[in-house]
Order: C-alpha cells, then sequence, then structure tokens
C-alpha cells in the first residue's frame, strides 16, 4: 500500500512538471546558398525524436520534397529544392508531429560571384600546419570545453598557433614568393590528445575554436585574395575523430564501418586496381580504421555521402576557397569520390582539388590521375594529386647514397614515365611534406643539396609544393615522432630568440637558405615558360643532368652537377638540339653570365638555372 501511495505521488508530480521542450539541436548544413547550379539540398536535422516530424516551408522558391528518416528517430533528413528565383533571406522551416510544432529560421546566403581561381602549374603551394606556424591570438591557446589544452613543451601537445598568426605573415610569405597556402585541418578536432595535427575531425562544419573562429578563415581568405594569393583547405572524407558529436548517437547504424572488435586497415591502396586482389583485402582496405581513434566512414551509405559532398560545397561558397587537398583520397569508396569530384567540377569549374595518393610508383598513382583511361574503366575526375614518386625519387637522388650518375637517373628515370599521366603538369611537386623526415634532414644536412632538390622541383614540371621552414632548412625526422616533423615556425611566438619574419638570430646557414629560396620563387613567379613550357632532358652523365623547359619565345637550360668535390665541363654540342639559335646565358642564381654555351664549367654540388639568348 505505501509503495502503491508513492507511486501515485510520483506520477501526480510528474504530471504538475513542465514537459521538457523539444528542440532542433542542431542543423547541416547551417546555412545554404542562392545561386547554385544543383538546386538539390539535403539537411540533417538532430534533435530528440525529430524523426517522427513533418517538414514543410512557405518560402519562395523553396520546397520540401521528400524527408528520410532513419532507425534513429532523433534524425530527420530533410531534402529541398532551391529553385531559380530563391533569394537570399531567412526560410522558416515548420515543424509538426500531431499537435507539437517547431519552427527554425534557415539561412539563405548569396554565392560568391565569379568563377573559382583554381591553381595551375605558375603557382607555389606553402603547406603550413596552423597549430605550429604562428601564434596570432594568446587568448584562444585554452578554451573550455575543449578537452586538450596548450602544452608546447610537448612535441605532440598543443602549441597555440592559429588563424590570426598565419594572418599576420601572409605578407612574408607573399615576399618569399608562393602563391598560394594549404593548410592541414583547422577545423574542430576535440580530441583527448594529439589533436594538433587536425585529422581527426569532430565538427565538420566549424573551426577549431583553438585556431579562431569560421569569420576568421574568411578573413584569411580574403587577406590572402588581396595579396593575389589562394588558399587550400585540407579535407578529410575517409574518417572522423573518435569524439566527434555523431560518435554519441550515431545517425544511423551503418554510418560508420563497425566490426565486432576494433580492425584496422591494411593500407593497401593498391588493391584497387591489382587484377588479382581477393575481395576481403580490398574490404579491408576501404572499410578497416585508419586508426584507433579514427571512425571509418561508410561513403556507401547514400546520406553519408551526401551530408560530405554537401561540406565541401558549403565551404567553397562559404569562404571563396580556392582548392581542396583531400586527405588519403584512395581510401574512401572510389566510385563516391569521384561522383564528388564532378559535382564540385559541376558547381565551380577550375576549382582544384587535389588527391593525396601514397604510391611510390607512377603506374599506381596515375590510376587517379584526371582522363586516366583505366583498363577497369574508372574514371576519378580528380583534377590533380600528389606526386610521392617524384619526391621519392629527389630523397634517392640527393641523399648521397649512390654514385652521382645513378642517383641523378632517379628523376630521369622516374620523368621518362609521365606517359602514365594524361596531364603530368597537374600533379603537385615537393620535396616533403608533414607527413615524412625533411628534405634537408634526409639529405645529411646538406645545404648544397637543398639548394640542388630546390632548383629541380621549382623548374621540372608539375605544381610545386614547399613545406614550411624548409626556406630555413629546417630540421625533421620521422623516427623521432610526428611532433619532431612539425615543430614551431622560428618567430611565430613572442618572445621567439629567433625569428624568421623579423631576421633575427638566424644562422648564416639558414639566411643564405632563406635568399636561395626567395630568388627562385619570386623569379619563378613571372616564367611562363616554367609554368606551361615543354621539358626535355637528357641521360645523365658524368653525374651531371641537363634539361631545358621551352616555349616558342624563350628557354631556360637546368645543369645540376651531383659530384662532391670537381666541377665538370658542360659540352654544348651533346645538348645542340636545345641550344640551337642561343649564344649566352645568365645564370638566374648567382647572376654570372655564360658568354659560350658551347663549354662552360659547373661547380661541384650546384645547380644552375640558366636564361638562354
Amino acid at each position: 500500500m505505501k509503495r502503491a501511495l508513492q507511486a501515485l505521488i510520483l506520477l501526480m508530480l510528474t504530471a504538475l512538471m513542465p514537459a521538457r521542450a523539444q528542440v532542433i539541436e542542431r542543423v547541416d548544413p547551417p546555412s545554404w546558398f542562392t545561386g547554385m547550379k544543383d538546386d538539390a539540398l539535403q539537411l540533417m536535422v538532430y534533435g530528440k525524436e525529430i524523426g517522427s516530424y513533418d517538414v514543410k516551408t512557405d518560402y519562395p522558391g523553396v520546397d520540401v520534397k521528400t524527408l528520410v528518416r532513419t532507425e534513429n528517430p532523433n534524425y530527420l533528413f530533410v531534402n529541398l529544392n532551391i529553385s531559380d528565383i530563391a533569394v537570399p533571406g531567412s526560410v522558416t522551416l515548420t515543424f509538426t508531429s500531431g499537435k507539437k510544432k517547431l519552427t527554425h529560421s534557415y539561412p539563405l546566403l548569396a554565392r560568391p560571384a565569379g568563377p573559382a581561381r583554381g591553381f595551375n602549374s605558375s603557382d607555389v603551394i606553402y603547406l603550413l600546419m596552423p597549430d605550429r606556424f604562428a601564434n596570432g591570438d594568446t587568448t584562444n591557446d585554452n578554451v573550455p570545453g575543449m578537452t586538450e589544452q596548450l602544452n608546447r613543451s610537448n612535441p605532440g601537445g598543443r602549441h597555440g598557433g592559429d588563424l590570426r598568426g598565419i594572418i599576420s605573415h601572409l605578407d612574408y610569405l607573399n615576399s618569399l614568393g608562393v602563391t598560394g597556402i594549404w593548410l592541414n585541418p583547422f577545423l574542430e578536432n576535440n580530441q583527448q590528445r594529439s589533436s594538433y595535427h587536425g585529422y581527426s575531425t569532430t565538427d565538420y562544419y566549424k573551426s577549431d575554436p583553438r585556431y579562431g573562429s569560421n569569420e576568421e578563415f574568411l578573413e584569411l581568405v580574403a587577406e590572402a585574395h588581396k595579396r593575389g594569393m589562394k588558399v587550400v583547405m585540407d579535407m578529410i572524407f575517409n574518417h572522423i575523430g573518435s569524439f566527434h558529436w555523431w560518435m554519441k548517437d550515431l545517425p544511423a547504424e551503418d554510418w560508420i564501418h563497425q566490426f565486432d572488435e576494433f580492425t584496422r586497415t591494411n593500407y593497401r591502396a593498391s588493391t584497387y586496381m591489382d587484377p588479382y586482389a581477393s575481395e576481403s583485402d580490398k574490404m579491408l582496405m576501404e572499410k578497416g580504421w585508419f586508426d584507433v581513434t579514427m571512425p571509418d566512414l561508410n561513403q556507401s551509405n547514400p546520406l553519408v555521402e551526401t551530408y560530405l559532398i554537401q561540406t565541401s560545397l558549403w565551404w567553397i561558397a562559404f569562404s571563396d576557397l580556392d582548392g581542396i587537398r583531400m586527405d588519403t583520397h584512395p581510401y574512401p569508396q572510389p566510385d563516391m569520390m569521384a561522383r564528388w569530384a564532378k559535382r564540385v567540377e559541376d558547381e565551380f569549374p577550375g576549382f582544384f582539388i587535389v588527391g593525396e595518393v601514397w604510391y611510390d610508383d607512377p603506374a599506381h598513382s596515375s590510376y587517379w590521375a584526371l582522363n586516366k583511361v583505366n583498363p577497369d574503366g574508372y574514371r576519378s575526375n580528380l583534377p590533380s594529386l600528389t606526386d610521392l614518386p617524384l619526391c621519392f625519387a629527389t630523397h634517392r637522388a640527393f641523399e648521397g647514397k649512390l654514385n652521382p650518375t645513378d642517383a641523378l637517373s632517379k628523376l630521369y628515370n622516374l620523368l621518362s614515365q609521365d606517359f602514365l599521366y594524361p596531364e603530368p603538369l597537374r600533379n603537385v611537386i615537393f620535396l616533403d611534406n608533414h607527413d615524412m623526415t625533411r628534405f634537408f634532414t634526409q639529405t645529411g644536412k646538406s645545404l648544397d643539396a637543398y639548394k640542388m632538390g630546390l632548383s629541380f622541383i621549382m623548374t621540372t614540371r608539375g605544381i610545386p609544393q614547399l613545406y614550411y621552414g624548409s626556406e630555413i632548412v629546417m630540421e625533421g625526422d620521422k623516427n623521432r615522432g610526428d611532433g619532431r616533423l612539425r615543430e614551431d615556425f622560428p618567430g611565430g611566438w613572442p618572445g621567439d630568440a629567433k625569428s624568421v619574419l623579423a631576421g633575427t638570430g638566424l644562422s648564416e646557414q639558414e639566411k643564405e637558405a632563406l635568399e636561395f629560396t626567395k630568388r627562385i620563387l619570386n623569379w619563378r613567379k613571372a616564367k611562363e615558360v616554367i609554368h606551361t613550357g615543354k621539358l626535355k632532358h637528357y641521360i645523365p652523365n658524368d653525374g651531371v643532368y641537363v634539361y631545358f623547359r621551352y616555349n616558342c619565345e624563350e628557354s631556360v637550360m637546368v645543369v645540376i652537377n651531383l659530384n662532391d668535390k670537381e666541377g665538370r665541363t658542360v659540352n654544348g654540342g651533346k645538348y645542340a638540339e636545345s641550344l640551337e639559335g642561343f649564344t649566352v646565358g645568365t645564370d638566374i642564381i648567382t647572376g654570372m653570365k655564360t658568354e659560350d654555351l658551347n663549354s662552360f664549367t659547373i661547380a661541384p654540388k650546384t645547380a644552375m638555372i640558366i636564361e638562354l639568348k
């Protein structure tokens, strides 16, 4: 009797308590745009029991077409049609379920005018890690609600770099001679540890507050454009961070690839084009997790596909972005990635996308190249790809383990396989990046090797990329951990004893490397012959490699002498077909003139970039 009375009292008290108001916790994308070529938009709406609601709107030019519900009642996917007559404004979406009614004001913005700028071989891209480049706003070093706080003494911790720091260094980057900036991911990474690198996204639509706001990213892009520079955003479709807000309440059971126990990918991206690959190996490549803290997204779910595609379209239109670098490009479902690349191109013709394809040979890399006709019929629609084979070849050429002729033949032989790429000028080429031992360290900390390697990368075919700090030959060994590859840029923090920006505290070697880099990059800016000219090279001999970039109007001769102690005499007769009509040349590095191209001398461990007249 006592228990029954207690239960009755509890029931009465519960009835008297006000009901918890039904709320819409989240709508993704957070806004959309008029003037898009594809009039379809799918909203992911999240809120308790929102899946039981219907949706209507009376906004002119906006219609609710269909609703998609999953087994999770807390999600509702709303398919809208936004026609040409829709104008910017606030779209009122009305949600009803029986007598319950909710409204949500959805922003409809104007799409930026003008064509996509894109990137091409006239550009030089500067790769930087926001957390390690410069701290321009110390007030966001520690942010309430963010799991990992500042710890600059930890190589794998947060160091405080941010978007404001990049903005404050744009004039330096412009003077260096780069024309574009590629940021490692700056989206929210609210992970417990090693969140600085950005590759464990926890919110696709929000800048990590320790880097700044979405509005500060807008400012960064706008300020870069004022200086004639472009911006590349790093994105990841393959996986998310284990602390992504989805992981508390997945939209659908098949939203991510799930196994009975943690199952790692085999990292064998060659299985996609391997005619003998087993289905189990291909499955593990695509569906296995990249790491324990990186849940693998299921792009075969059409809702996941649409969500990811729309994130890229939103950032392009929202920020007037110039390019996207897609991390681990071969790991997601390949057909979905091809559809994504085509959708971006259809919506923003000429927009730049470079996919990270990590192979050691052109046969595998070229499978993903634009307009490549593959035996299995696959077409990636990918405008550009990272040329890892050429990167590895430059390491082998200049690290000093081979005799000079064999070493330089690594470059010659690699380029001789360019027939595998329909458009090799689109390849992004580089000496190193954030995932490998720095080129300077790999080549025995040789300034001569850096100069020769940079001379090659800046004059051969492709779109060069420079890793931050390379201009002062920063060191970094992969064997010591990734944090050591991504050390703080000198002068980016208040009180730094050494500052690249101010030119203080630099060693003579660092000053020499910086001036050398500036000279080549700024010379390259205006050299159409390097951007689009043809390439002709000659078989390396006696430790010397010679090639030409040429068009109808001019020609540049590049000579690399890898011999350690001895100079070499260059006999122009061997290169007569490329020297015909030219009598003198000027080395753009030293300014010295070569009065007789029939015979001249090049010093050991030297590259000459000779403008022919």
